[in-house]
């Protein structure tokens, strides 16, 4: 018996692998098969090579979409190599480069669980990948796995150490949402010294601050009229984007945009925003001062998600650690139902074709539409209660 054990486990490190490498080769025979534009991507490489050229970012309209530049200028300069390949080597490569980020986010994701099982990251891999975010992220060549593992890498890692920050800072200067993590930290620092406790915390945010300021400062001397244009105008026109009622947006604003059938829902969408934001960060701030950062930091992620003016379903990834942490933690129920909203594709069983057909939605039309945000708010909701059932993980501890 004992021998039969000792050959079962390097067994199963091939297998989970070639479940991996086999679902992933589906999964790109599929994508192929669908015919997908990558329409993010060539809007990514059309502002690089805008960068390249000399051209005004943020007047740009690419592809046959018109689809404008939205991200800060220091994400343009990190697009300018790819203007140097072709259409079809880097649809390729950015499939192939999203595939192997999302492996990354999965292990860090089951590492800030407490989970060390590396044969698991494969198999949850293997099914990560057919999730509708994940699909879709792939599907437009969106960069929303990268910044997650940056984000991932920043906050799995051994608290005060030397780069600490960083991965942050960078993030939320390629894309403002995840500056909400450095917001985060700031708090729980501050918290921490009310109650008379030391942390990394507070050195922790300044380093996110720092790493974001000199990416921001580096894309203002190298593209000024840029930096100003985007700084001064185009931050605050979240109307650049898309109507917020569209199907995609999981966000707060359009959920609500299609419940009070109007394309704009001013003051109620602020105040639940600001209710939102407070309430989320404050279950982040709990959890992590009792030590358990895997679910301040997946509270955290969706707090952000529901309080951005748009969340593209695709920006929902986050699903991924949410549903591993219920999962490694017991909730065997309550990962399988996650699972289950984030791989049904149910928002888009709904109209969302040309005519704005959102602003009509009916009650059966609205819970379809709208199960990424209310799944995020029902995790809000249930996580201070769940505090008591849960281990710290290991990098949590050390914090």
């Amino acid at each position: 018996m004992t021998v039969i054990a000792s050959t079962a486990v390097p067994r199963r490190m091939p297998v989970a692998l070639g479940a991996c490498l086999l679902s992933f080769a589906a999964f790109w025979v599929a994508q192929r098969a669908a015919h997908v534009s990558m329409v993010d991507l060539m809007v990514y490489r059309a502002e690089g090579a805008t960068v390249r050229a000399g051209g005004d970012l943020y007047a740009l309209r690419a592809t046959a979409a018109q689809l404008p530049a939205t991200y800060p200028p220091f994400a343009a300069l990190l697009f300018t190599p790819l203007s140097l390949l072709g259409t079809g080597s880097l649809r390729a490569l950015a499939t192939a480069g999203n595939l192997v980020l999302l492996v990354v986010f999965v292990r860090l994701s089951l590492r800030l669980a407490g989970h060390t099982r590396v044969e698991t990251a494969w198999w949850a891999s293997a099914v990560a990948v057919w999730c509708e975010p994940v699909w879709t992220t792939l599907r437009y060549g969106q960069i929303n796995l990268l910044l997650a593992v940056l984000v991932l890498w920043d906050l799995s890692r051994r608290p005060g150490g030397r780069w600490a920050g960083v991965g942050i800072g960078l993030a939320a200067a390629v894309k403002l949402t995840p500056a909400l993590f450095a917001v985060f930290l700031l708090a729980t620092g501050a918290v921490a010294r009310r109650r008379h406790r030391t942390g990394p915390w507070l050195r922790h945010a300044r380093g996110a601050a720092c790493g974001f300021a000199w990416a921001t400062l580096l894309a203002a001397a190298v593209l000024p009229y840029d930096s100003w244009r985007f700084w001064t105008d185009a931050v605050f026109r979240a109307d650049r984007v898309g109507h917020p009622e569209e199907t995609a947006n999981q966000a707060l604003r359009g959920v609500l945009a299609r419940a009070l059938h109007t394309p704009e829902p001013g003051a109620p969408w602020a105040a639940a925003a600001a209710l939102v934001a407070v309430a989320g960060l404050a279950v982040a701030v709990v959890a992590e001062l009792r030590g358990e950062r895997a679910y301040a930091v997946v509270c955290c992620a969706l707090t952000a998600l529901l309080v951005s003016p748009v969340s593209w379903s695709h920006h929902w990834v986050w699903c991924v650690p949410l549903v591993l942490l219920l999962g490694v933690r017991g909730h065997r129920a309550a990962a399988v139902g996650t699972l289950a909203v984030f791989c049904s594709y149910a928002l888009w069983w709904v109209p969302h074709a040309d005519g704005r057909p959102e602003l009509r939605q009916g009650p059966l039309e609205l819970a379809l539409s709208g199960l990424y945000a209310a799944t995020a708010c029902l995790v809000l909701a249930c996580a201070l209660p769940a505090r008591g059932t849960v281990r710290p993980s290991r990098t949590s501890r050390t914090a």
